[in-house]
């Protein structure tokens, strides 16, 4: 005879959190698709780089349960994250640069 228990707060949220989690990433994206029709001038790269670090930052703390796992995964995609912004940083100023 076994007996098995499940916890319904095994990953930590419940099914409304999930949906308003995604209500939040459709309305970041709503937000970045108006930054195509609102005119952002300088501020056009800055504001579409911080809504996707936003919006990764939520993916994979909620939905890859990255915040209720090892800190040790956690700090590995946000280096990943970091190295990723850096490097696409770094080639927006080489164009910059170069044209």
């Amino acid at each position: 005879m076994t007996t098995e228990t499940h916890s319904s707060t095994e990953h930590g949220m419940s099914n409304a959190g999930y949906v308003k989690i995604a209500l939040i990433l459709a309305a970041i994206t709503a937000l970045e698709v108006a930054t195509y029709y609102v005119d952002f001038g300088p501020l056009f790269m800055p504001a579409l780089m911080i809504m996707m670090v936003v919006k990764f930052v939520v993916v994979v703390s909620y939905f890859m349960h990255l915040k209720f796992d090892n800190k040790l995964f956690t700090w590995v995609f946000y280096a990943g994250l970091f190295l990723a912004v850096g490097v696409y940083a770094l080639a927006l100023a080489t164009f910059h640069f170069f044209s």
